[in-house]
C-alpha cells in the first residue's frame, strides 16, 4: 500500500494505478521481496495490505503452510487483499485484523506463529488518493474528511473547526513544514468564523489565497503540505509509527532474551516511509536495536526508487525502505 505524501494532492499525469488492474502499483516491490526473504511455512505480516500488491508478493513463497496476516484501517482495502491472497494457487491461510499497527504486539490474532517478516508501508493506497469522498486530495472537490478509517475518529472539518489558531499553525509548520503555516492558520480561523470549512475545495482556496503572489512559483500546489499535515494529525500517523517501532523494539529485546514475542527470532522487519518525520523515527529506532545488539542492519542506507521505477510511477519518488534482522 503506496502512495507519496509529498505529492498528494494533485494526481500526476501519468497515474499509477490506471495500469494496475487492482487499482495501485506497489512501491519498491522487489527491494521489499529480496529484505524480507519470506520462506515456505514462514508467518509474514503486512501491517499495511492495501490492495494486497505487497502482500501477494510475500505470500507466494510460503505458500500454502505458511500464515500471512493482514492489518489496515481501511476495512474495504483490506477485504480486496484478502479475497486477492486467498485466490493465489497454493495460498496461505490468510488472517485480516482491522486496525492500524500502534499495538501490534497485543492484536496479533491467537494462534499466529511469531512473525518471520513484517512489513510497514506507510504510504496509503491510489484507491484512496483517487476517491473525492475520502477527502486526501483536492484535485476533484469532496468532504474535508481524510480519515483512512472512515468508519471511527474525528474528520479533518472537524478538527479544523476545533483546533485553535495557534494549535492549526503547529500542525501545518511541524507536520507539512510549510512556512506560511501561520498566515494559513490565520486565514482558515477568519474564514470558519463566517463559514464552516467541510470541503476540500474550500480549504485548499484558502490556502492558495494565504500564499498570495507566491502560489504561482510553488513547485507544489500550495495545499500539498497542509492537506498532508491535517493527514497526519487526522490519524495520528506519528503516534501509530512510534507505537509499532516500541512493539518491535520490545519484542527485539524479548526476542534476545529467549523469552515468547510476537517476532521470531531471526525475523526480519522492514518499514518504508514518505516523509522525513516518518524516517527520522524509524532511522533513530532501529540504531538503538542495531547499537543495543537486539538487530543487525539490512540496509547500509535507506533505499530509495530507482529512476526507471520513478519514471513508470512517480509515487515512489520519495519513499525510503529500512530493514533489519533480529538476533537469533
Amino acid at each position: 500500500m503506496t502512495t507519496n505524501p509529498g505529492s498528494r494532492g494533485n494526481r500526476s499525469a501519468h497515474d499509477p494505478g490506471a495500469s494496475d488492474p487492482h487499482g495501485h502499483r506497489p512501491v519498491l516491490l522487489d527491494e521489499i521481496v529480496e529484505l524480507l526473504a519470506p520462506v515456505s511455512g514462514e508467518s509474514v505480516v503486512d501491517l499495511t495490505a492495501g490492495r494486497g500488491g505487497h502482500a501477494v508478493a510475500l505470500g507466494a513463497p510460503v505458500g500454502a503452510s505458511g500464515v500471512l496476516t493482514l492489518f489496515d484501517r481501511d476495512q474495504t482495502n483490506l477485504a480486496y487483499a484478502c479475497v486477492r491472497v486467498s485466490a493465489m494457487p497454493s495460498a496461505p491461510r490468510v488472517q485480516a485484523v482491522h486496525a492500524d499497527f500502534r499495538s501490534i504486539g497485543l492484536m496479533m490474532p491467537t494462534g499466529t506463529p511469531p512473525a518471520n517478516a513484517v512489513l510497514a508501508d506507510l504510504g496509503f493506497a491510489s484507491t484512496q488518493v483517487d476517491d473525492p469522498a475520502r477527502g486526501l486530495a483536492f484535485s476533484h472537490d469532496g468532504p474535508l474528511d481524510m480519515r483512512l478509517d472512515p468508519t471511527r475518529g474525528e474528520t479533518a472539518a472537524q478538527l479544523v473547526a476545533r483546533l485553535d489558531e495557534r494549535e492549526l499553525a503547529d500542525i501545518i509548520f511541524h507536520y507539512g513544514e510549510d512556512p506560511f503555516a501561520r498566515r494559513i492558520a490565520r486565514n482558515i480561523a477568519q474564514t470558519r468564523a463566517r463559514v464552516p470549512i467541510s470541503t476540500t475545495g474550500q480549504l485548499a482556496s484558502l490556502v492558495r489565497e494565504s500564499y498570495g503572489a507566491r502560489a504561482a512559483a510553488s513547485r507544489l500546489h500550495p495545499a500539498t503540505r497542509t492537506f498532508m499535515a491535517l493527514r497526519i494529525a487526522v490519524n495520528d500517523e506519528l503516534g501509530a509509527l512510534e507505537g509499532l517501532v516500541a512493539a518491535v523494539r520490545d519484542a527485539a529485546l524479548a526476542a534476545a532474551s529467549g523469552s515468547p514475542t510476537w517476532l521470531a527470532a531471526g525475523a526480519r522487519v522492514a518499514v518504508m516511509s514518505f516523509h522525513s518525520l516518518e524516517d527520522r523515527i524509524v532511522k533513530r529506532a532501529f540504531a538503538q536495536m542495531i547499537e543495543a545488539g537486539w538487530a543487525d542492519s539490512l540496509t547500509r542506507k535507506p533505499v530509495e526508487a530507482s529512476p526507471t521505477e520513478v519514471g513508470v510511477n512517480p509515487r515512489a519518488r520519495s519513499a525510503k525502505l529500512r530493514a533489519i534482522r533480529l538476533a537469533r
